[in-house]
């Protein structure tokens, strides 16, 4: 899969295949869409394309809220779309300017004049250009003046899927992370970089990485612990605008490794800043300054302050047996 940073960076096509929209976490419902796209570029001999954007409209469009959390980065949403086969993945930036585009201007000059588009496969309930103006009639009124097609995915088949990126959020943000998994079709995870603690945990007995997200506007489920997998990656890191965008990053360990996750601010030792912590099992080796790649199974329990740190101790035995019967 080729990926563009800017649509300005786009060859034109001659057989151009597109659809449009934020997929955020490449759920099931996305991929309904992706797929669709990818049967119709074979069968007509064209190339698939995605457009989609980054930042996310809404902070752009409402900077004032800062609430929104996406589940999946700009390199881990890439990395999910290059798995469905899709040809070209264009993230141009979303900018008070290109959300002024007008619809008619939006189709003439992004879809027609700076993608080749041919065919266009859009959900029944897609919008675009200046105030959301835009939808599946305004693509289908100018189809004839630009020489496209346009195919819905009805209604119902949408519904069918029963899910939402919303939705998905809300269970994330709750700890129902077996919920998320069943709308994603995957196990929810974190992709970050391991960095030094306070060794409270080692002190304990249970050796744990502490994970640094780079990305702001990850989102990280609730507080508490989770049985987890645990995979090393060989490099990942924020998505610079100005550098390459590289997927398909592949894991240095051949076997997933199995542990327990912790996220919260440890209220026992009166805690102030939020932390996440990997306690992988039946590992020992020097993982600082390494990033890797955590897969939320399950949620154990929620977060809770002990009276002291045996009492913390004794639990967090416990918890590992919890885990240990989830995970084997």
């Amino acid at each position: 899969m080729k990926v563009y940073r800017h649509i300005n960076e786009f060859q034109k096509l001659n057989n151009a295949v597109v659809t449009i929209g934020t997929f955020d976490g490449v759920h099931f419902g996305h991929r309904k869409i992706i797929n669709r796209l990818t049967e119709v570029a074979d069968q007509s001999g064209g190339e698939s394309v995605i457009l989609t954007f980054f930042p996310h409209p809404r902070m752009i469009l409402h900077p004032e809220n800062s609430s929104l959390k996406l589940i999946t980065t700009i390199e881990e949403k890439a990395e999910l779309i290059e798995k469905l086969g899709v040809d070209h993945l264009i993230i141009t930036p979303f900018t008070r300017d290109f959300s002024n585009l007008s619809a008619q201007t939006y189709i003439q000059q992004v879809l027609v004049e700076k993608i080749g588009t041919k065919k266009i496969i859009i959900g029944f309930d897609h919008r675009f250009g200046k105030d959301r103006q835009g939808n599946l009639a305004e693509l289908q009124r100018h189809a004839a003046q630009y020489h496209y097609e346009v195919e819905e995915i009805p209604e119902q088949d949408i519904h069918e899927v029963k899910v939402s990126s919303t939705q998905i959020r809300d269970s994330l943000l709750s700890g129902d992370v077996e919920t998320a998994e069943d709308f994603l079709g995957y196990p929810f995870f974190l992709t970050g970089k391991v960095i030094k603690g306070d060794r409270l945990g080692r002190q304990m007995g249970f050796p744990t990485a502490n994970l640094l997200i780079e990305e702001s506007y990850k989102l990280v489920p609730s507080d508490g612990i989770y049985a987890v997998e645990v995979e090393l990656m060989e490099k990942q890191g924020a998505y610079p605008l100005d550098q390459p965008l590289v997927t398909s990053k592949s894991p240095v360990t051949a076997n997933i490794l199995k542990g327990m996750a912790y996220i919260g601010n440890r209220p026992t030792i009166n805690g102030m800043t939020r932390n996440i912590e990997v306690n992988i099992f039946e590992f020992d080796k020097e993982i600082y300054r390494q990033y890797i790649r955590v897969h939320f199974k399950n949620f154990v329990r929620h977060d809770m302050r002990f009276n002291n740190m045996d009492e913390l101790k004794n639990q967090i035995e416990q918890d590992k047996q919890a885990v240990l019967k989830l995970l084997y």
